[in-house]
């Protein structure tokens, strides 16, 4: 593992950990909601784990909050700007997919992007349901994405744009032998009817 890795995933544990404490939960009652043992969670707070993001996914499940909103950087002041180089990756250990949080942290904002550079013929899973009243975008700004959503698959294309709610499984999918690159607008406010 590099320093780099051992450094995300020392501050991934820290803010389970942070976020944990806001909710009131103890590590066993985290780890019984999110459906982990309660040692893996406890690996992940010491940042002796790299965890997939399904692994991730379950416990931001279990504390309410997408993907997006762990990486969420709390440190840094409020800026309308967010740069590019101060913008925070993280890697997925066995997908090996890079996400990228785009929004600036802490301007209250209910949108949120994320881009995503996913590997050639790689898939990942992520079972939303306990992640409710959220809505994301997927947009493709670069090759081709499978999209599997509550029993119905997607095909998008370079330019393709699909909405989705949470709250159900969705399985990613690069069929291609080059990577996609994607970007993910997630809204935290209402649905308009």
């Amino acid at each position: 593992m590099s320093l780099a890795e051992a450094d995300i995933d020392c501050r991934v544990g820290a803010r389970i950990r942070e976020l944990r404490a806001e909710r009131g939960l103890t590590l066993d009652g985290l780890a019984r909601v999110a459906d982990v043992s309660r040692a893996m969670l406890s690996r992940i707070e010491r940042g002796e784990s790299s965890p997939t993001a399904q692994l991730l996914v379950k416990v931001c499940g279990g504390l309410g909050i997408t993907l997006s909103s762990l990486f969420a950087a709390t440190e840094a002041p409020a800026s309308p700007v967010s740069r590019r180089a101060d913008q925070p990756t993280w890697r997925d250990p066995e997908t090996r997919y890079v996400r990228r949080n785009v929004s600036p942290p802490g301007t209250g904002s209910a949108v949120e992007v994320v881009e995503v550079e996913f590997p050639p013929g790689g898939s990942v899973f992520f079972d939303n349901r306990r992640v409710t009243g959220t809505d994301q975008h997927v947009w493709v700004l670069d090759g081709a994405l499978e999209l599997e959503l509550g029993g119905e698959a997607f095909r998008l294309e370079t330019g393709d744009c699909l909405v989705m709610r949470f709250g159900q499984p969705v399985l990613f999918r690069n069929p291609t032998a080059r990577p996609v690159r994607y970007a993910v607008i997630i809204s935290h406010g209402a649905a308009r009817p």
